[in-house]
């Protein structure tokens, strides 16, 4: 009989976006390590992006448990639809530009749902799996947050029944950069750093998804923490053609504070001063954008060389990424956002697509980057060298030699990083 075990989580199909990609994936491939999955999701979410392709990947043979949850953000809608599914999906407006009932919302959503719009599910939660547990005879429940407050519900699991419990960070907690933007009052900000020692001191066994988060939660915890990187999966997908223009590439959210002015100012020099780079270079942004962001690129880059696709399935945002000639992965200029590393990077690097890449000093995502060759990262200050890599590269494509050599990249197959996971259940 195969080891069962317990997932708990918020994203599932049909939500779109980067935080149901990873255990989507640990779920297709545990049985073949001789576990079953049983996953935990709400009947009745509200995700701010929605994916239905993403349904068609769930396995037949996954046991798929629901129970209703209360949406705070539902709610929310009734005053500001906008405002509401903005926040919900993490693109918060520097505060000078938040309207006032952005402002009432971040101030309720951090001093009143601590530690997140979620903690109403927990509760009820426990309840119903407390019986599913010993009915079914489960040894072994994960939480993956955030939503953090799943990791309550593992908490209590672990307090009553005496489960393993796995405890796994797609992001930091208290560190992650939206937390500081939540208007915390002092004894909120206290309340989310007690409930986090407790969680880090209490887990059986914690899983991130960078060194620098491990780094970070070590010396907050003595239990066990491991590595599990976010990774790529093999796609069966009709052969793509390279556009045709010099184009660069966006995929995923661009928040307010992922701007790079240098990067923006670099590409708006080489179009004034290069003929050729001006009638071939494109700047395609797919996915959610802030709009403190399009205006700083507009600041630069005139509107005819940026398109803004929106919001698109998973499917098509990978076409994208082999279709571009560059892909563009943007990191906040934050010590925050050092343990960061987007799921998208990943794929990113599988898409025989070279990769540019501008965030913080001494991060992940450029050891990544280096020890894979699969592209350049470059810090916010890094004005000349980043403008002179861009006309490398423009060069490059001019002489149809803009190719990418990885290497090392099974390292990071969804199959080869559940194998990693399974041995720890």
């Amino acid at each position: 009989m195969p080891k069962k075990a317990l997932i708990i989580t918020y994203y599932w199909p049909p939500s779109g976006g980067p935080g149901v990609q990873r255990w989507l994936k640990f779920v297709k491939y545990l049985p073949d390590y001789g576990i079953h999955p049983v996953v935990y999701i709400p009947e009745n979410p509200s995700y701010p992006l929605v994916d239905q392709s993403l349904l068609n990947e769930i396995p037949e043979e996954v046991t798929i448990l629901k129970q209703p949850i209360r949406e705070p953000y539902k709610l929310a809608e009734l005053f500001s639809k906008h405002a509401s599914k903005t926040i919900s999906s993490g693109v918060i407006p520097k505060e000078k530009k938040q309207s006032s009932i952005q402002k009432l919302m971040l101030y309720v959503r951090g001093n009143y749902f601590i530690p997140d719009a979620r903690k109403g599910w927990v509760k009820p939660s426990v309840s119903y799996l407390s019986e599913y547990i010993k009915q079914h005879n489960i040894k072994t429940v994960i939480t993956t947050g955030p939503p953090h407050s799943l990791h309550l519900i593992g908490l209590q699991l672990k307090a009553t029944l005496g489960v393993t419990w796995i405890a796994d960070f797609r992001d930091p907690w208290t560190t992650i950069g939206y937390h500081k933007k939540l208007k915390l009052t002092a004894s909120a900000a206290q309340k989310h750093l007690r409930m986090e020692k407790e969680v880090l001191a209490t887990a059986d066994h914690i899983i991130v998804t960078s060194e620098n988060t491990k780094k970070e939660f070590s010396a907050k915890s003595d239990q066990p923490v491991t590595v599990i990187t976010n990774g790529y999966d093999h796609q069966k997908l009709p052969n793509t053609i390279k556009d045709q223009n010099f184009t660069i590439a966006h995929i995923g959210s661009l928040l307010s504070e992922r701007n790079p002015t240098v990067l923006w100012k670099a590409l708006g020099e080489l179009i004034k001063e290069q003929k050729e780079f001006s009638d071939t270079f494109e700047l395609k942004l797919i996915g959610v954008v802030s709009d403190d962001v399009l205006q700083g690129i507009q600041k630069y880059i005139p509107d005819t060389h940026i398109t803004v696709v929106g919001y698109v399935t998973h499917q098509e945002a990978i076409v994208y990424q082999r279709q571009s000639q560059m892909l563009l992965l943007i990191e906040i200029n934050s010590e925050d956002t050092k343990a960061i590393i987007p799921g998208k990077l990943f794929e990113y690097m599988v898409a025989e697509t070279p990769i540019i890449a501008v965030g913080p000093p001494d991060t992940d995502v450029a050891r990544i980057l280096k020890s894979t060759n699969t592209g350049r990262y470059f810090e916010y200050d890094a004005a000349s060298e980043l403008k002179t890599h861009l006309d490398s590269c423009f060069k490059d494509y001019k002489a149809s030699s803009l190719v990418t050599h990885p290497i090392g990249l099974q390292q990071y197959s969804r199959k080869v990083l559940t194998k990693k996971l399974a041995e720890l259940i």
